[in-house]
């Protein structure tokens, strides 16, 4: 095995051709065990890249726990995933403290499954607002506070959400704060026949989705590469006139009648670091316009408020997006 494709390799950091060679492999990894879905692929890629989070909706059996798995066994790191039921406390995703009978009967903090590089959050919104907070301060400040003491997570850490968007009976809406410390969401969608075509011959042929081990899945980027591309991603250049194509359009989804919350600053921010891992996995070391227009919809659309009225007139929050996109020009 050549040090191109081996996790455990010494990274050099200033080496971006290398570095964007081993996160664009994971593509073709993730490609053996699941059909399509380019857009949630891409989508996990870059939340990598910038040390976001990923919001992932689709209704039953579209592959969003198989892609977020297939994605863990391309990436030499740790991954843990939690199954959100309605009984689930804060204590169980965080770690509490417990009695430690080996050492003398002392407390000792047990770490959660949020300790760990790729967290799955399955069915996120199984779970009620309490236990859904306690992934807060994890997702926005990546630590954990308990009993008076803060524990840094691991680095590079990534929590992949999965919400079903069919089912409302015992489920509880992620509220508008927590929906903002998803840097993207992605729909994934009922595939087209073609693609569903490809999927039953696999399993015909004796595909396991429950081992992607034998589908030929191995991990082609190591912790240190993710890191190594987030600092490279940091110096992709943003012109003055760019900075402010991003604000324009923040701004044009706060004067939408159709919206009652547009846009914040913090949103704003986010999808300027998405443009940037979107043109550093192009190749370019400066961002256009179009890797905004490329990363608007799945950075800002979850972070929009319908108006009531706009509700029962059944408005696409989408094409109200879409809408202010259009409304602001493009520089040259």
């Amino acid at each position: 095995m050549t040090a191109d494709n081996n996790p455990d390799a010494p990274v050099d950091a200033g080496t971006d051709d290398a570095l964007r060679e081993r996160l664009l492999a994971v593509r073709h990894e993730v490609a053996k065990a699941v059909v399509g879905q380019d857009a949630a692929v891409s989508g996990l890629l870059v939340a990598l890249l910038c040390g976001g989070h990923v919001l992932m909706e689709g209704v039953p059996g579209t592959a969003k726990t198989l892609l977020v798995r297939t994605l863990a066994a391309s990436l030499a790191v740790d991954t843990r995933r939690v199954q959100f039921t309605p009984d689930l406390m804060p204590g169980d995703i965080t770690g509490s403290l417990v009695i430690d009978n080996a050492g003398g009967g002392e407390l000792t903090f047990r770490e959660g499954p949020v300790f760990t590089n790729l967290l799955l959050a399955d069915e996120i919104n199984r779970t009620p607002p309490k236990t859904q907070s306690a992934l807060l301060e994890a997702m926005e400040e990546g630590q954990v506070s308990a009993d008076g003491v803060t524990r840094p997570l691991p680095r590079p850490f990534l929590v992949a959400a999965t919400q079903n968007p069919v089912e409302y009976e015992g489920t509880y809406p992620l509220p508008e704060a927590q929906l903002d410390r998803f840097l993207v969401k992605v729909v994934l969608p009922v595939p087209p026949r073609a693609d569903e075509v490809a999927i039953l011959t696999r399993h015909a042929e004796g595909f396991d989705p429950r081992d992607v081990a034998a589908a030929g899945v191995a991990a082609v980027a190591s912790g240190a590469d993710i890191e190594a591309a987030q600092r490279a991603v940091k110096k992709v250049q943003v012109s003055p006139e760019v900075a402010s194509y991003i604000v324009d359009i923040a701004r044009a989804t706060r004067d939408s009648p159709s919206l009652s919350l547009g846009v914040s600053p913090r949103g704003a921010t986010a999808l300027l670091r998405a443009a940037r891992a979107w043109a550093w996995l192009s190749g370019r070391d400066f961002v256009t316009p179009d890797d905004v227009k490329a990363l608007a919809h799945a950075t800002l659309v979850h972070r929009l408020g319908l108006r009531p009225e706009a509700e029962l007139e059944g408005v696409d929050v989408a094409k109200v997006l879409a809408a202010a996109l259009g409304s602001v020009p493009v520089p040259r």
